[in-house]
């Protein structure tokens, strides 16, 4: 009796073992198709969403707008931005830091890159270099905006198709 407990004791450990080893293996493929729906509900995005390309940052301190090359942003490339900084009243911010971040709100995860402004084009422009979307969808990206002793930040919705 106790060498059949210690079988099925054993068969159920390397069961487990192998199933929870196939679900890491396999989660990089499965996971994106089954689960993604599961967590979203397949939820449309808010419809209340601006997706404007220029407006205003949220406390009102800077006016931003972006320009994608290629002109629309393609999926599953890594392109970039130009983004244009300016103050409320329309001066040209240089020397600007801005971070970058983003991400798919209703899938919850980020960026699959780390994009980055890596060059200021003068005037008030900065390349954003690094961008990528790896799905259809609603995606946003943000920036966070610190020039002349004040800091701001701004988020850009998108609906990639």
């Amino acid at each position: 009796m106790k060498k059949q407990i210690g079988i099925v004791v054993i068969t159920t450990v390397i069961t487990v073992g192998i199933v929870v080893v196939a679900l890491i293996y396999l989660m990089p493929t499965l996971g994106p198709r089954y689960l993604h729906p599961l967590m979203m509900g397949d939820q449309p995005a808010p419809t209340d969403l601006d997706f404007s390309v220029e407006r205003l940052s949220d406390e009102g301190v800077f006016r931003v707008s972006w320009v994608s090359d290629p002109a629309a942003p393609p999926l599953n490339t890594i392109h970039t931005w130009s983004l244009h900084v300016e103050t409320a009243d329309g001066k040209a911010v240089e020397n600007a830091e801005i971070t970058v971040d983003g991400g798919m709100p209703q899938h919850g995860h980020g960026l699959p890159t780390s994009p980055q402004v890596t060059e200021n084009l003068g005037n008030g422009d900065y390349l954003v270099e690094g961008l990528k979307f790896q799905m259809p969808g609603w995606w946003e990206v943000r920036f966070s905006i610190t020039a002349e002793g004040q800091t701001d930040s701004i988020t850009f919705n998108l609906t990639l198709e």
